[in-house]
């Protein structure tokens, strides 16, 4: 990942901020809202449906904004050198092609150098690179570049597993199929620290 994509990253991070705090801006989405169900021919007159244009721009605000946060780390001076692995992260995306949900789970995994990094902004670095109109594969890939660029680690392993609602509500509906990426860099692109972290993950589910 380069100086620019994080200068991005930045960025991207102030217009999340925005989003949360924006009320304009939650009332122009609203209104965009009630006029793109009214052009589906959505009845917005009726008890139940009276406040969903409101409830739907606010449930895309959710999706697409996560709070910005700093990398929390420190010294390895223990020397620690083994695999670090946190499994089962959750990921809640929208597929940039028809703006509908994904979801599941990721492995995110590095083996350390000179530093190590709080558990919890692996989690934290899913959640932020996910909150925003995404593929799969991409996603995949920033979570393992950004925390290459940030730790320096001897290598980063990410698999992703995700269930695509623009799949299993639409077009083939192939319901309950599922996705797996992977990105590696260093020493886990290959040897026996990859299949370490492959056999910790286990099969697709």
């Amino acid at each position: 990942m380069t100086a620019h994509d994080l200068e991005e990253l930045d960025l991207d991070e102030e217009i999340a901020l925005d989003r949360l705090t924006d009320a304009p801006r939650e009332d122009a989405a609203a209104r965009a809202a009630r006029d793109f169900l009214a052009a589906l021919g959505v009845q917005l007159d009726t008890p139940g449906t009276a406040r969903t244009a409101e409830r739907m721009a606010r449930a895309y605000q959710a999706l697409l904004a996560a709070p910005p946060f700093e990398p929390t780390t420190f010294a390895n001076d223990g020397g620690y050198d083994e695999l670090v692995l946190v499994r089962d992260i959750p990921v809640h995306s929208v597929c940039e092609h028809h703006f509908l949900p994904f979801s599941g789970v990721a492995h995110v995994a590095y083996l350390p150098g000179e530093r190590l990094v709080g558990l919890s902004k692996l989690a934290r670095v899913v959640e932020h690179l996910a909150r925003r109109p995404q593929v799969q594969e991409r996603l995949t890939r920033q979570v393992a570049e950004w925390l290459d660029t940030s730790l320096h680690p001897r290598g980063v392993g990410v698999v992703v597993e995700a269930e695509h609602s623009c799949m299993t509500l639409r077009g083939v509906r192939a319901l309950g199929s599922r996705t797996r990426t992977q990105a590696f860099t260093g020493e886990l692109r290959d040897g026996p620290a990859r299949a370490e972290l492959l056999g910790a993950v286990g099969e697709p589910r």
